[in-house]
């Protein structure tokens, strides 16, 4: 005759951490930034939806080759949408899981598109900042000037700037 265990002994054994959970202990450990642990959640998310809410660990390469052809050539996202997803189930394998992918065969890679880039002339840059007054006018003169990305320059503290030495400090920059 079995046992049914009590209400006790259920609640008192300790649950395997949640996948996403995994990975955000995995981010933080290797101090990713937030925008990068929201990608890579959004990603590994999509590809577990699009496996049919299988768990990643027991799919292998030709699931995720298939994925990221799918997101080329059914949903022909652009080259660097595609790396971005790769990137993060790589991660995802490598650091969650503890497996390596071999290289994915046969997969449909984005093409990217030839582009000229687009920059303002200095009269250009002079006539928007022109147009701009106040917290928006120094903060488009950071951007271009001080050549901060958008998220360094709206984290930026009084005690960031330092104007005997004309230098403003950046904390948690891109690539640290």
């Amino acid at each position: 005759m079995s046992q049914v265990p009590d209400r006790e002994e259920i609640e008192a054994k300790p649950r395997p951490p949640r996948l996403l959970d995994q990975v955000h202990d995995a981010i933080c450990r290797l101090h990713y930034s937030r925008r990068t642990e929201e990608s890579y959640v959004h990603w590994i998310k999509r590809f577990i939806y699009w496996s049919g809410k299988r768990h990643p660990a027991t799919l292998g390469e030709s699931e995720v080759t298939a994925f990221l052809s799918h997101l080329a050539a059914d949903r022909q996202v652009a080259a660097a949408t595609q790396n971005q997803a790769l990137a993060a189930l790589l991660f995802l394998y490598k650091h969650v899981l503890d497996r390596d992918l071999g290289w994915f065969d046969g997969m449909v890679r984005a093409k990217r598109p030839v582009r000229l880039p687009v920059v303002l002339s200095p009269e250009e840059t002079a006539a928007l900042l022109a147009q701009l007054r106040g917290v928006h006018w120094l903060m488009a003169s950071l951007l271009y000037g001080a050549g901060l990305r958008l998220m360094e320059c709206l984290r930026l503290r009084v005690k960031d700037v330092d104007f005997a030495y004309r230098q403003i400090l950046i904390r948690d920059g891109k690539g640290a």
